[in-house]
C-alpha cells in the first residue's frame, strides 16, 4: 500500500490543531457552589436565577489574581466601605485579556471578597449578608462569571443591556480567529520544510 508524501506531515498538524483548540479546564468547585447558592438566595427573593457568563468569569478569575497574595483585612473584599476598594490595577489590560472592552461592562458589577480557605458558607455569607446583596437582590443583573484565587473569590454581575453583557468585542474575537489561522499555516509550513 502506497502512502502520501503528505501523511507524515497530517498526523503531528492534526495533534497540534487538537491541542491549540482545547483550553484547559479548572476544577471550580468554590465559584459553582457560590453560584448554587447565590441563584438559591435570589430564589427564596422570588428573582429569577443568574445565568453562568463565560467572559464575566474570565474577568472574574482575572481580578482574584490581581488579589493573590494580598491578605483578608477589615479593609479588603466585601468588609470595605463602598466606594473605597482600590481600582483593579490594570483594568484595561484584564479586559483585554478576556476580550472584553469598557463599553460592554459598564453596567455590570465587580464584587470581591476575602475569605480565608474560601470556606463556602462563609463565602455565600460574605455576599448575600453584605452591602453585595443589593446587588444580588436587583432584577437588572442576569448572569454572573465568579472566579477564584486563594482566599480571594470575585463576582461579576452581567445585565442585558449592550453595556453590561460582558459580550466580547467583535474585532477581538476576529483578531483571535486569524491569530490561530496564522498560526496553524505557520505550523503547516514549517512542517513542510521539514521533509
Amino acid at each position: 500500500m502506497a502512502s502520501s508524501p503528505l501523511c507524515p506531515l497530517l498526523l503531528p498538524l492534526l495533534l497540534s490543531s487538537i491541542l491549540l483548540l482545547n483550553r484547559p479546564v479548572k476544577c471550580d468547585n468554590e465559584d459553582d457552589n457560590l453560584l448554587r447558592g447565590i441563584n438559591s438566595y435570589r430564589a427564596s427573593l422570588n428573582l429569577a436565577a443568574l445565568s453562568k457568563n463565560d467572559d464575566a468569569e474570565c474577568l472574574a478569575g482575572e481580578i482574584a489574581d490581581q488579589f493573590k497574595g494580598q491578605p483578608c483585612t477589615n479593609t479588603t473584599g466585601s468588609n470595605t466601605v463602598p466606594g473605597t476598594e482600590p481600582q483593579f490595577a490594570g483594568y484595561p489590560n484584564l479586559l483585554a485579556k478576556c476580550h472584553l472592552n469598557v463599553s460592554n461592562t459598564q453596567d455590570g458589577v465587580i464584587m470581591p471578597a476575602c475569605v480565608p480557605k474560601l470556606e463556602p458558607s462563609l463565602v455565600l455569607t460574605n455576599f448575600t449578608g453584605s452591602q453585595y446583596s443589593g446587588n444580588l437582590n436587583d432584577t437588572k443583573y442576569v448572569g454572573a462569571g465568579i472566579g477564584s484565587e486563594d482566599n480571594w473569590i470575585v463576582v461579576v454581575l452581567t445585565t442585558n443591556t449592550s453595556t453590561g453583557s460582558f459580550t466580547p468585542s467583535n474585532a477581538a474575537s476576529v483578531v483571535s480567529r486569524i491569530g490561530l489561522i496564522f498560526h496553524l499555516l505557520f505550523l503547516l509550513m514549517g512542517y513542510i520544510f521539514l521533509l
